[in-house]
């Protein structure tokens, strides 16, 4: 047993160990397979971010008392002679939805999409904590900070300007929000279909609290896959009821999002640049250049 390992209760019990090569964060992340066939995620993070971690955890746990097709957590601590911090999660079976949905057929795209809505929904139902810092003080820095790294940044899309405006003209709308736990990283990267076609959420090191709607601001990943998905999304979490500030707020968000993928993406690469500009210059065009809220892709009535 690997000595990151060996620390870890119950792990004498592990038979099958894979390293599993997905996602952005610097934490290790293992497919693990106990001798009674139980399959299990583990999660290894530097001692830095121990804090995060058990803060993580702690939220995630409160997910339990939802009925919800999750990663759940089963343990936490500390490993490899006090070097890394571990999560132990469960593992969901199923395949990939950014891989599965192309080869759906609209209707399918559209119902998981839904389910996906209403799952979210479920995720918001847990309120975040009493003496929250107000939303609209929280993401207004937010915005002025993603504004100011973007002017001085080196590599700049045209159209960003509008964005900004957009931005500027509507921040009243961030007030009075109410807050909820966040899922940080909702989109279809993170997201299993089993064999069952039910929707399976994970990747939850981005949990949070904010306004629930925010959530909607990686919905551009899941439109770039099936635009009846992302709509399926919407409709879903609001039971086909979705209300006109919605738009107003999700076209500020994903503004937001996009202004500062682009500096995020420079120390990765010129390919990943490359994919930012083209998320930018999609959402751009799906928003009239921000003359409109409503992206050219939804559809309120599929059904």
């Amino acid at each position: 047993m690997d000595k990151v390992f060996n620390e870890i209760p119950t792990s004498d019990s592990w038979k099958k160990i894979s390293l599993v090569e997905k996602g952005w964060s610097n934490d290790k992340k293992y497919y693990i397979e106990t001798q009674d066939g139980t399959r299990l995620l583990l999660r290894v993070s530097d001692i830095s971010q121990y804090e995060r971690r058990k803060k993580e955890y702690d939220i995630i746990q409160q997910l339990d008392k939802l009925d919800l097709l999750i990663s759940k957590p089963i343990d936490f601590g500390i490993c490899n002679k006090g070097k890394d911090s571990y999560t132990l999660f469960t593992w969901i079976d199923g395949k990939d939805a950014e891989a599965v949905l192309p080869a759906l057929t609209d209707m399918e795209n559209y119902h998981l999409g839904f389910e996906a809505g209403k799952v979210l929904r479920k995720i918001h139902e847990i309120p975040a904590p009493q003496g929250h810092i107000s939303w609209s003080e929280r993401f207004n820095k937010k915005i002025d900070r993603n504004i100011e790294i973007y002017k001085t940044c080196e590599i700049q899309f045209k159209g960003s300007e509008n964005i900004i405006e957009y931005m500027n003209e509507n921040r009243y709308l961030l007030e009075n929000r109410k807050q909820s736990l966040q899922h940080g990283d909702y989109h279809a990267g993170n997201m299993i279909i089993t064999e069952q076609s039910k929707i399976g959420i994970i990747d939850f090191n981005r949990v949070d609290y904010g306004d629930p709607w925010e959530e909607f601001n990686r919905i551009t990943w899941c439109a770039d896959i099936s635009k009846l998905f992302a709509s399926g999304r919407i409709n879903g979490y609001f039971d086909n009821d979705v209300p006109d500030n919605f738009f107003k707020l999700m076209a500020l968000y994903i503004g937001c999002n996009q202004l500062s993928s682009i500096p995020w993406a420079i120390p990765f690469g010129q390919a990943e640049v490359n994919i930012m500009l083209n998320q930018a210059k999609n959402v751009l065009d799906w928003y009239d250049n921000f003359h409109t809220y409503v992206p050219r892709w939804y559809v309120k009535n599929y059904i």
